[in-house]
């Protein structure tokens, strides 16, 4: 068993397998999910990985030893693992690296109906007893069993979007060779898209590009793509399909930020008045959009169990992130891309107007996009940047997650990452100049240089 305290993070387990992350630690996680969530049966789901399958037949292992029952889902994306548990109404797991190179894997877990387990609620207590060794089960083990719930996951997405008067629509997909190869085609089926498939192969290894669509290199084929064919519009998925991004009929790379805010629109029509939950690093185009439309706008951190939690708290209908997860209030408050892909084509379908059009309202101000940074000494990287501007004639600080910075004319976050030795930079200003000033001046203090 590997060192805990590195591949426990603040919302889900990942690690290098098998050296951090070993099928007797899986089995060991199995034992004390059952344990912490005092689950008589868990569901679980498996993305393309050559190593998920061993790790969930080692999770089943344990869960089954304290006497749980495992029903198997088999391949799935993250989110129909949270749909399987919402419907089921079952804790669940699911064995995925998300966009994390393939000498990765990990697990993401909830509680039933797809409530979130994170380090304050019970990622600790399970890595606890993991630690201590889990104390064995006095009874009968319970039973695997198998069951498909991808088309169910797909036809309840579609009843959660108005697709009516969609106009037909030439859609290229970039799968990165990931889950959405998998989901994609059923959830598509039925619908007046022309699907044109990037990478729908389910392979682990990922040879073609990394199946991590916020940086900006791995999504120049689906560009080009888009172009080529003359598409109306392109989608590009991440390793386990939670995240999605898009590209306008142009082949530009959309903001999340601006698909937050047009979502944000579309369930403020339909709940007129609710909140909408945006971290810290999305545009504040988000909470002003929000707030014109009658919208209550709530700022959190960045990860998905903050987020769920938040929009729990505050009966929010509706959540992004500018790392292109969109969480759902009918989505049992979980987090899918593949819903926010089909609103956004339903938006873009009901109007006459090309996705590039649709969308400059909601993107008004110039960013960075998130820049990584591999230092040795991020605290002290993050200090020196806090000591360089903290002091200046109207600048604010503030904590909340990593370190924002900014005045009424720009702002940027510093934040390391959860899963990789990275401090990452999002910048944000009203105008180009500025955003590129104050983006070289941070880097170049973070780097060194």
């Amino acid at each position: 068993m590997g060192d805990l305290a590195k591949i426990f993070k603040a919302y889900d387990i990942r690690g290098v397998v098998p050296e951090e992350l070993d099928a007797q630690t899986a089995e060991a996680v199995g034992a004390a999910f059952v344990r912490v969530t005092g689950a008589d049966a868990v569901v679980t789901a498996h993305d393309m990985r050559t190593s998920s399958v061993p790790l969930a037949e080692a999770f089943a292992r344990g869960a089954t030893a304290q006497g749980a029952d495992v029903i198997q889902a088999g391949l799935g994306s993250t989110d129909m693992l949270y749909y399987a548990s919402g419907s089921l109404n079952l804790p669940g797991a699911m064995f995925t690296a998300s966009h994390n190179p393939a000498k990765y894997n990990g697990l993401k877990l909830c509680r039933a109906g797809a409530k979130p387990v994170g380090r304050d609620t019970g990622l600790a207590e399970i890595r606890e007893l993991v630690e201590k060794g889990v104390p064995a089960h006095d009874g009968p083990r319970g039973t695997v069993s198998s069951r498909d719930l991808l088309k169910g996951y797909a036809d309840h997405l579609k009843t959660l979007v108005d697709l009516s008067g969609v106009r037909p629509l030439k859609v290229v997909v970039d799968a990165g060779n990931g889950m959405g190869g998998h989901t994609v085609p059923v959830v598509f089926d039925g619908l007046p898209f022309e699907l044109v498939p990037l990478y729908f192969d389910l392979d682990g290894t990922f040879p073609n590009h990394e199946a991590n669509p916020i940086d900006p290199e791995n999504l120049r084929d689906l560009q080009a793509k888009v172009r080529e064919t003359g598409a109306d519009i392109g989608l590009a998925f991440d390793g386990d399909a939670d995240r999605c991004f898009a590209v306008d009929e142009r082949g530009e790379i959309v903001s999340p930020s601006a698909i937050t805010a047009l979502v944000a629109v579309r369930e403020l029509a339909k709940h007129p008045g609710a909140s909408i939950v945006h971290n810290l690093i999305t545009s504040k185009a988000v909470p002003e959009i929000v707030a014109e439309h009658g919208g209550t706008p709530v700022r959190t951190r960045v990860g998905h169990s903050f987020i769920k939690q938040t929009m729990a708290e505050t009966g929010a209908v509706f959540g992004g992130e500018h790392s292109a997860h969109y969480y759902f209030r009918d989505f049992w408050y979980a987090d899918s891309g593949m819903l926010a892909a089909l609103h956004v084509l339903a938006a873009l379908g009901q109007s006459d107007k090309p996705l590039s059009r649709l969308l400059a309202e909601y993107d008004r101000y110039p960013s960075s996009g998130e820049i990584n940074s591999e230092v040795a000494d991020q605290a002290a990287a993050a200090a020196r940047v806090r000591a360089a501007f903290e002091g200046r004639p109207g600048v604010t600080v503030d904590e909340l997650d990593g370190l924002t910075v900014g005045t009424e004319d720009w702002w940027f976050n510093l934040r390391p990452s959860n899963t990789e030795p990275l401090l990452r930079l999002n910048v944000e200003a009203a105008d180009e100049t500025t955003m590129a000033g104050i983006r070289d001046e941070v880097l170049a203090i973070v780097r060194e240089k």
